[in-house]
């Protein structure tokens, strides 16, 4: 039933959010039935494509990955996801009063808001099997500016609050996005630091 949702969002996300309002699931059998799913979809085919396809940089240059080198940066970026959906489902309950939402102890809502939005970003994973960068790069843009869409307009409907501050909450949660993306791109420095780095090998 949570999968289906994946699919609702992109026909009759206004439908979909109400239902996923009502269901009101535990933030831990949503972390296992969906995030834990689609979160892996991304990391299985950055994994397959740069061990196995490798990256086209120019018409006479393919770089790959060690297969070892591309298993465990796909296991640290899948454990990456996973902090950061929980970390801005976090936010949003923590920020819920500011805005007039009612702040879960469960944070339910919440967690539920921010996996949901994050599903275009699950689903372009699969853009990662075709590696071109520049394709690549397209697909999320576009994932993104859709997962954003998704967050403004499920606000009001799962969190209760008026549509007039939808935007200035989806405003917050878009700036606490990008500080939990920028961290994540600092941890991977620290971590190539301490020997995780990639490992390229001869196309």
């Amino acid at each position: 039933m949570l999968l289906q949702h994946a699919f609702g969002l992109f026909t009759h996300p206004d439908d979909e959010w109400k239902s996923i309002k009502r269901e009101h699931e535990p933030p831990r059998r949503l972390y296992v039935a969906y995030v834990l799913v689609l979160a892996a979809i991304g990391p299985i085919c950055a994994y397959i494509s740069t061990a196995h396809f490798g990256w086209t940089v120019s018409a006479d240059r393919v770089i790959k990955l060690s297969p070892e080198s591309a298993m465990s940066l796909s296991i640290l970026t899948y454990l990456a996801i996973l902090v950061g959906v929980f970390a801005l489902g976090y936010a949003i309950n923590w920020m819920a009063k500011t805005y007039g939402a009612r702040e879960e102890p469960s944070r339910s809502n919440a967690i539920a808001l921010a996996s949901y939005s994050c599903t275009p970003l699950f689903l372009a994973g699969f853009a990662l099997l075709y590696p071109v960068p520049w394709f690549n790069a397209l697909i999320f843009l576009v994932a993104a500016c859709y997962g954003a869409y998704l967050m403004y307009d499920g606000l009001p409907i799962v969190m209760g609050i008026p549509k007039s501050q939808a935007v200035m909450y989806a405003g917050a949660m878009l700036t606490v996005a990008l500080v939990i993306l920028v961290a994540t791109r600092a941890g991977s420095v620290l971590l190539w630091s301490m020997g995780f780095g990639p490992e390229f090998v001869d196309g």
